[in-house]
């Protein structure tokens, strides 16, 4: 059961509430506020706190600025680090046109019309994120550099960890707003952190994602620290990644679990798997989004770059956790996250879908290690790679309907062009790799 706007109104003069931060992402899941004081939360509530739309981008052009906010109750949290005479608090919004019409080019609109359209299927969507950032220190401007602040690794502790206060800090933030923490730990390189948090519905959990990144963001800089969810921010070394478990429920049952069936998954979570692997390409645009994804793309740094899905082996685009039952669940392992979470969970729910709906069956599992296996091999296990670039992932967005249906012609078209924008300005730079390697031989 969720908050009403009365359940609102009532908590923020309880808390005393002296701000609401109204938040929405543009199309790149930046996190943007239109701040209020509290006075105008009932004018807010009604969804009539307006903004100019053309100042976001990716959003609409000047001629045609004014939208709506149209906040979401159950999104009600206290920001804990505020001081409490004068609180701060959030409310996550959908954008909506001035004639009272869910604005096409709102992320979480998008993600909603994908979420209705698997209960039209009878499924309700639950998502599992697993983040990885990075922690580095700051210049004597406060300006990020790429020095990490420990040289410790996968689940390693003090004295090595520095970062362990901080990480501490952010996990007792994030609990007191109500995240479900389950487990909280260094990862592979150095400087690489991972919080993970209890899955919920695609939804709350694309709103939990936002949050996450602000929070890992504010508590890293009351330590002196820069929090980056860049991709792959030194070269040599792992790169982050955003791991999305996903599974479909029918009320209380996981429909992915099906105790009488080979690998006890049922023929729906066989067709969901068979469907993000067919459109794995074209979606890799949204769950990958930037030129930077694509360095961590790559073979031989855990990354999964390989079309295929395993029981056992981290090395396929798609892994299958051992539990069973209602923990029954997919991990697509490939997402960054660099990606807006609303899209990238719309694009990979919309794939899934289209699986089920045209009954697809998957190739057989590949239990061997991909990353050890020669080109050849690969082509003999018919095992295809993910797009190498941006480029590349666009090229095969722009040939896959289903993924397009589900960004809708609004996104899709903002997106394209800002992205081939992106890509020209850094095809064209000289690079200083470029400079080391030719310079002085030609």
């Amino acid at each position: 059961m969720g908050f009403t706007n009365e359940d609102v109104l009532r908590m923020a003069e309880e808390m005393n509430v002296k701000f609401i931060r109204m938040q929405f992402t543009d199309i790149f899941g930046i996190l943007k506020n239109v701040s209020i004081p509290v006075s105008q939360l009932p004018k807010a509530l009604e969804g009539e706190i307006q903004f100019d739309g053309s100042s976001i981008e990716g959003f609409v052009r000047i001629e045609e600025s004014d939208m709506n906010l149209r906040p979401d109750p159950n999104s009600f949290v206290l920001f804990p680090w505020r001081p409490k005479d004068g609180a701060v608090a959030r409310l996550i919004c959908d954008v909506y046109n001035p004639d009272g019409t869910p604005f096409e080019g709102c992320p979480r609109g998008r993600l909603r019309i994908a979420i209705e359209e698997a209960e039209k299927m009878g499924y309700s969507m639950n998502a599992g994120p697993e983040a990885e950032f990075f922690l580095f220190h700051t210049d004597a401007d406060g300006r990020p550099t790429l020095v990490t602040h420990d040289q410790a690794g996968y689940f390693d502790l003090t004295p090595v960890d520095l970062g362990e206060n901080a990480r501490r800090d952010m996990v007792m933030t994030l609990t007191d707003m109500g995240f479900d923490i389950e487990a909280s730990h260094h990862e592979v390189a150095p400087g690489q952190h991972e919080i993970d948090f209890k899955y919920d519905d695609a939804l709350t959990m694309a709103d939990s994602l936002v949050t996450f990144r602000f929070v890992v963001r504010t508590v890293a800089q009351q330590h002196g620290l820069t929090a980056s969810f860049m991709p792959k921010p030194i070269f040599g070394i792992n790169g982050s990644g955003m791991h999305v478990n996903q599974s479909l429920f029918a009320g209380d049952k996981n429909v992915f679990f099906d105790p009488d069936s080979k690998y006890q998954l049922s023929k729906e979570a066989l067709s969901y798997i068979a469907g993000i692997m067919e459109h794995a390409p074209a979606f890799t645009a949204i769950t990958n989004p930037t030129i930077n994804s694509y360095k961590r793309l790559v073979p031989g740094y855990e990354a999964p770059v390989y079309i295929a899905w395993s029981q056992r082996n981290r090395s396929p685009l798609i892994r299958i956790p051992a539990r069973r039952g209602l923990g029954t669940r997919v991990e697509v392992r490939s997402p960054d996250p660099s990606c807006n979470p609303y899209l990238a969970f719309a694009v990979m729910l919309a794939a899934g879908l289209d699986g089920i709906k045209r009954n697809l069956t998957p190739p057989p599992p590949e239990e061997g290690n991909i990353f050890a296996m020669s080109a050849e091999e690969r082509v003999r296990h018919n095992i295809p790679s993910l797009p190498g670039s941006i480029e590349e992932a666009l090229k095969e967005l722009e040939k896959d309907q289903v993924i397009l249906d589900s960004l809708g012609e609004h996104i899709w078209n903002r997106f394209r062009e800002a992205k081939i924008i992106e890509w020209d300005l850094y095809r064209t730079q000289v690079h200083k790799w470029e400079v080391d390697r030719y310079l002085a031989k030609f």
